[in-house]
């Protein structure tokens, strides 16, 4: 019987992404135009010159001017942090301006709007990479960046709210001789579990993610102490196919566990008030409402960071159009959703027939803090509907300024909620008003600070922009079946 013919080999299957030879820096030999990546990294870079861009940031032998001023602002500022906790430890929780009936304040107000800042990130790393969303590869590591920033920022308020920060090991159930545990149907505990839970997977997302940087920034140094630094924090990276194996598989457990935390961390955090009898807290819109906020927050504090990142580095290669665009739709999506809930919020009051809740509604409206309510109306329902128009969206100035405006907006959102719902409660002999104190504003002013000096010493050294993951998206990245 003849031999028969040997059948040729099969056609490589299509292979989505190439991170390997994205890395090793091997040209592909079969090019596949995709029209989304076009409009997220701009024509004529390669894979030498994404990583030459992106590392020289960092190996920079000089540091901008800029820099260096920045820095020193945000330093001097955050010294007025630490001055005011130095003064609050020795003197008491009594120089804020926190009084009966208005226990909660500054403090409070602080630790949810720093919460809600941080939740962009979580958002932009975890759910957008399972969803495989491309655009999120600019923006990526300075928004997962920005959330342990912010919940560094936020811990602050809750440990010097306990009056004994020494003591607030006590909150979490330590081995102990007498055998005392955390009162765990007390909403502060949740807070910490839930806090504490979302920094620690922050982190390790953020860090995961980092470790193919810190081996292409360890392998480009000519600095001594700078490989050794650069070579520890890379574990050992060499960039082998069992490396990758391992990293895609860590990478997209951490995703998963990351996910359900956008969701739950401020969930958590509006329990600390739904499950309060007060007027304008106990609501079951309140999970929703408060996480759709600090989505809505989280990336307009992404846009007010990205913007000015992307025109003092020169980055506008990187971070496109198509990024800003699509953030100014989320932020206009979730400010939909915000703006729905200051309807319902106003409905239920007249609707439930409970004539606190409509004392309260009214209260806020027509009270003694309506600058707040209507100011916070216009930052956060007014300022968004200028997404609905395309030039908008599609400019960095006009982006910026509704980022500014929600900034703003979601803090008086916080205000309103807490302190005039506190202040006239249900008793008019327990009636009082809030008026904060000079250390309030200080160490509020000290948090922004310690949050613009970690972020300025990210830029500086570590890669802003993920290094391995923008080489992905580089045209001939990506391999396909080839045709007959």
């Amino acid at each position: 019987m003849a031999d028969q013919p040997v059948p040729p080999p099969e056609p490589n299957p299509p292979i989505a992404r190439d991170v390997t030879s994205a890395i090793r820096g091997e040209q592909p030999t079969v090019h596949v135009p995709h029209p989304e990546m076009h409009a997220l990294l701009a024509p004529g870079h390669d894979f030498a010159t994404v990583t030459e861009k992106i590392s020289s940031l960092v190996l920079q032998k000089g540091t901008p001017l800029w820099w260096f001023a920045g820095f020193a602002v945000s330093f001097a500022v955050m010294n007025v942090l630490l001055v005011s906790i130095c003064y609050l430890v020795f003197k008491g929780i009594g120089i804020w301006g926190e009084n009966e009936p208005v226990g909660w304040a500054f403090d409070i107000l602080n630790f949810v709007w720093w919460i809600g800042i941080g939740h962009a990130g979580t958002l932009i790393s975890a759910i957008l990479l399972l969803l495989r969303q491309e655009w999120r590869t600019s923006i990526n590591r300075f928004a997962e960046a920005m959330t342990l920033f912010a919940v560094a920022c936020a811990g602050v308020y809750p440990a010097l709210h306990t009056g004994r920060p020494w003591l607030d090991y006590w909150l979490f159930p330590y081995p102990n001789t007498m055998g005392l545990w955390p009162n765990f149907r007390s909403p502060l505990i949740w807070d910490v579990f839930a806090v504490s839970t979302y920094a620690t997977v922050s982190a390790l997302f953020w860090f995961v993610g980092l470790i193919p940087d810190f081996a292409t920034l360890r392998d480009r140094t000519t600095n001594r102490y700078a490989q050794h630094i650069y070579g520890m924090l890379a574990m050992g990276w060499r960039g082998s196919a069992r490396h990758w194996h391992n990293y895609d598989t860590a990478y997209l457990l951490l995703a998963g566990l990351a996910t359900p935390l956008v969701i739950s961390v401020h969930t958590v955090v509006s329990f600390d008030f739904a499950v309060g009898i007060v007027p304008g807290w106990h609501a079951t819109i309140f999970p929703p409402y408060f996480v759709a906020g600090a989505i809505y927050a989280g990336f307009a504090m992404v846009l007010t960071l990205a913007i000015p990142l992307r025109k003092l580095y020169g980055l506008e290669d990187f971070i496109t159009t198509k990024h800003l665009e699509n953030m100014g739709k989320v932020m206009l999506a979730t400010g939909l959703i915000v703006a729905y809930g200051y309807t319902m919020e106003a409905f239920f009051g007249y609707y439930s027939g409970n004539q606190y809740e409509a004392f309260m509604i009214k209260n806020r409206m027509l009270g003694p803090y309506k600058n707040f309510y209507w100011a916070l109306i216009v930052c956060n329902v007014i300022s968004p509907q200028f997404l609905w128009i395309k030039n908008v969206r599609t400019s960095s100035i006009g982006l910026f300024i509704c980022a500014m405006f929600t900034n703003v907006g979601m803090w008086l959102e916080r205000f309103v909620i807490i302190v005039t719902s506190l202040h006239r409660d249900f008793l008019p002999s327990s009636w009082g008003m809030y008026h904060p104190t000079m250390w309030d504003w200080s160490t509020f002013i000290g948090t922004i600070g310690l949050f613009f000096t970690l972020f300025f010493l990210f830029v500086r050294f570590m890669p802003v922009i993920s290094i391995f993951e923008m080489r992905t998206i580089v045209p001939g990245a990506e391999l396909r079946e080839e045709q007959p």
